[in-house]
């Protein structure tokens, strides 16, 4: 996974503190193993996280739970990134999600049914963690496929 190169979407310079593409590609490797710990440990200890998901996670131990959550209500969880947009301190990340819904999730037991949306999280670096993501993506659509929700058919 390659950083795009164009002028509003650039990889740091050569000597930047920090090498924000390569953070993203080892976290990549963490979604894929679904491992909280190794996930958490990118965040500042004082780092927030808002998703449509889950409530605002505050801290290191909060964002952790959020992802051992996610992991037991769609234990295959598998994220597929496309390439990100850095810009200066700032990621943009598209990406793709296909899950099972197994486990508890917002008070309803695993449905079996499977899940796939697009989303794009945006993510500011401080210190060389990430202070701040934000998780933006179809909520309502995908609790239409889990069965929380029922939509009516356009006419």
């Amino acid at each position: 996974m390659q950083a795009r190169s164009d002028p509003g979407c650039s990889m740091p310079a050569k000597g930047a503190p920090m090498d924000i593409p390569a953070l993203l590609e080892e976290r990549a490797q963490a979604w894929r193993r679904r491992d909280p710990a190794a996930l958490a440990a990118d965040y500042g200890e004082d780092a927030v996280v808002t998703s449509p998901m889950f409530p605002r996670a505050e801290g290191r131990a909060a964002i952790e739970h959020s992802f051992a959550t996610l992991f037991r209500a769609f234990p295959d969880w598998d994220i597929t990134f496309e390439e990100p947009c850095v810009t200066g301190t700032r990621a943009m990340q598209p990406a793709r999600v296909r899950a099972t819904h197994r486990g508890d999730f917002m008070g309803i037991v695993g449905t079996g049914r499977r899940i796939e949306f697009d989303c794009v999280l945006i993510l500011d670096f401080q210190d060389g963690m990430i202070h701040r993501e934000r998780r933006i993506y179809d909520f309502t659509g995908m609790l239409i496929q889990v069965g929380v929700l029922r939509g009516k058919p356009a006419v």
